[in-house]
């Protein structure tokens, strides 16, 4: 009932001033501008504004009201809300600043209860409004948009209404707009979940700049995109003030990195800039779904067709040759200059029925198509356009193109418009809409909800800094693979431990104030006889004196794996993170790690794997056997798994963990309680 009421009032008040130039003023005109019809002023002296009647309140309109906007003062906010509330008012609008943005955090406090007093839903405070094309409901400060299937919701009303500036000039229709400013009450999860169902969306823009609950948010957006595609732009891409991995990640990997890796997880497209959101609304919006990623171009000019190719090569579509049997089709009506290695070029004399006849024939076994004419300024643009709208109806698939010059070419590009066809500045803006209309067919496909969450075992064992003998039968109890290993608190201990584990071993210091052991010197390798081992614990035990000294843990020396890392952090957002990444020095070299929010399934722990740069060294190059990806995968499911077992773990580091053609072990763990 409240986004009816939000969306489809029957009647808008609107309180503020009617002086020219006050924001209630102008929000007035915006409505009138908008056809809505059923306004009304509201303001102390009860001044109407030309065919808008004046109300000194709420209650006094005879009319039905359904939404309030509110554009008074700060301080009179908590008291239009009580007013609309008692006249039967569900929903409002805040366009009011002054509260948490500026510090007034009790002031909102004060706002949110009032309106939940009367079970009023809003958006704001601090917001632009709101648009709903297809009610003539211009409840905003920002431009008019034309009427589309695009929603848009955004944090920042300036964000929101440039894209809305640009949506008449480039033909992207908008569904609604919502600026929901401080998200005091309504925010991205609800309106996202009420935009999933709106029979008048077919595509979601969402700009953040914080989300305050993270698992939810991830859990909705996974609902919607396997519905309808959402292209989100996440701010503060540098900001590193939130930690997102542990000692050895967490140099390479801040908040931002968590939200990358929870926006993909949930089948969401990522982009920079309000250019590429744009681009990508246009493609959503207009074209069918891009079912593979088979591209091919079309041009009448050699330069911008090879570049184009160069950018779908880059950007991992699959832009090769034509088969002989539609080269030997294309041979049929092209001349014999034309190049037919794709891109497809029809040279200058490339005319209307050339790029219908070669398009047709190329979506054949193309997924998509990319047409480019670049003209001249004495020739009709118009047969092209017309070529291209043939073609795309009769092969029903996408089709972008990208119109350059021509005496008549903004005839030309309406007509494209006309029949909801997008078209490119650029040919490499034109490749990167399809390459990722084809990356959002393969997200919506996986899996599309959270593992589910294993049952609390209880705290780690302790107190203060888990000891790794305990951490690493902990790992085991967990199913994470250990090699064998033995305590030693004594020198007599430690020489038979070593004795019965079989040398070479290696042994390290047991100190809750010695965490990294190795800038103490508290690891020594390859210890081959008796001697040498009561010299390590000798050595380990007296860099140790003041320093608590426990003991010494031994394992066998592990070579000839391949070396990773694993990493678990808390944050702030999201909750339980789990990071994976190459390890020894490409974990500080290439700083090649992979983030997803925990817990990970195993379909997710494969996609890990494959997505760091370094991957090929896992699989196997130059001979080498590939890497157990197989317990590898099954070990990254186990170890995200454990801050749910045990609720008080902090941080987890396993560096390195070992992966050998059979079987995984952990070299080394740190374990970290709140």
């Amino acid at each position: 009932m409240s986004f009816q009421a939000l969306f489809y009032p029957r009647g808008v008040a609107v309180t503020g001033s009617v002086t020219a130039g006050k924001l209630g003023h102008v929000l007035m005109n915006r409505l009138i501008e908008g056809g809505f019809t059923n306004i009304y002023a509201v303001n102390p002296k009860a001044q109407g504004m030309g065919p808008i009647p004046g109300f000194a309140s709420i209650r006094e309109i005879d009319g039905a009201v359904d939404l309030v906007v509110i554009a008074s003062p700060a301080a009179t906010v908590k008291d239009v809300l009580t007013d609309a509330g008692e006249a039967g008012v569900k929903a409002a609008v805040v366009i009011t600043s002054g509260f948490s943005e500026a510090g007034n955090a009790a002031g909102e406090e004060e706002v949110k209860q009032a309106a939940r007093r009367f079970g009023i839903r809003f958006i704001g405070p601090n917001c632009a409004g709101l648009v709903n094309t297809h009610s003539s409901l211009l409840a905003t400060l920002e431009a008019r948009p034309p009427k589309g299937n695009t929603a848009l919701v955004s944090q920042s009303g300036a964000v929101g209404g440039a894209l809305m500036s640009w949506a008449e000039e480039q033909g992207l229709g908008i569904s609604k707009f919502v600026s929901y400013g401080n998200g005091s009450d309504l925010n991205e999860i609800e309106l996202l979940r009420y935009f999933k169902d709106d029979a008048e969306t077919s595509v979601i823009a969402l700009y953040v700049e914080n989300v305050k609950n993270g698992r939810e948010f991830m859990q909705v957006l996974k609902e919607v995109t396997r519905i309808k595609p959402v292209v989100v732009i996440k701010s503060g891409r540098t900001n590193t003030g939130q930690r997102a991995a542990l000692s050895h990640t967490g140099s390479m990997a801040g908040s931002d990195a968590v939200y990358d890796a929870a926006l993909r997880e949930c089948g969401a497209l990522r982009v920079e800039t309000l250019e590429d959101m744009f681009d990508l609304c246009k493609g959503f919006s207009f074209l069918p779904p891009v079912e593979g990623r088979r591209l091919v171009v079309v041009t009448n000019s050699g330069g911008p067709g090879v570049m184009s190719i160069d950018k779908a090569d880059e950007i991992g579509l699959d832009a090769g040759e034509p088969s002989s049997e539609l080269k030997k089709a294309l041979q049929e009506f092209l001349p014999p200059h034309a190049g037919l290695k794709n891109p497809i070029d029809l040279t200058v004399e490339g005319t209307g029925e050339g790029y219908r006849r070669s398009l047709a024939e190329s979506l054949k076994e193309y997924d998509a198509a990319v047409a480019l004419y670049i003209g001249t300024p004495y020739l009709e643009a118009m047969p092209v356009a017309q070529g291209i709208v043939d073609a795309a109806r009769e092969s029903q698939k996408p089709v972008v193109s990208v119109l350059q010059v021509g005496c008549d070419v903004a005839e030309s590009d309406n007509l494209l418009k006309q029949h909801h066809l997008p078209n490119f500045s650029t040919g490499e803006r034109a490749v990167r809409v399809i390459s990722r209309m084809a990356e959002y067919q393969g997200l919506k496909s996986r899996p599309g909800y959270f593992s589910d969450l294993p049952p609390i075992k209880g705290n780690l064992p302790g107190q203060g800094p888990v000891l790794e003998p305990d951490a690493m039968a902990l790992l085991k109890e967990n199913g994470i693979p250990v090699p064998p290993y033995r305590f030693a608190g004594d020198r007599h201990q430690a020489v038979e431990a070593c004795q019965s584990l079989g040398y070479p071993v290696v042994m390290k210091v047991v100190s809750p104030q010695i965490l990294h052991k190795s800038d103490f010197g508290g690891v020594v390798l390859n210890i081959a006889d008796d001697e040498g081992a009561g010299k390590a614990f000798d050595h380990l035990r007296q860099i140790a004196l003041d320093r608590d000294f426990r003991g010494v843990v031994i394992y066998p020396m592990l070579k000839g794996g391949r070396e990773v890392i694993l990493g678990l952090t808390r944050d702030v957002q999201f909750g339980p993170v789990v990071a994976f990444g190459l390890g020894g020095i490409y974990t500080e070299v290439l700083k090649d790690i992979v983030l997803r929010v925990a817990p990970v399934d195993r379909t997710g722990a494969e996609e890990m794997i494959r997505s760091i740069r370094t991957y090929p060294i896992l699989k196997g190059t130059r001979g080498q056997e590939p890497a157990d990806l197989d317990a590898l995968a099954e070990t990254i499911v186990n170890f995200s798994r454990l801050p749910f077992l045990y609720p008080d773990i902090a941080e987890a580091d396993l560096n390195p963990v070992f992966v050998f053609p059979q079987g995984v072990f952990v070299g080394d763990v740190r374990l970290l309680r709140k």
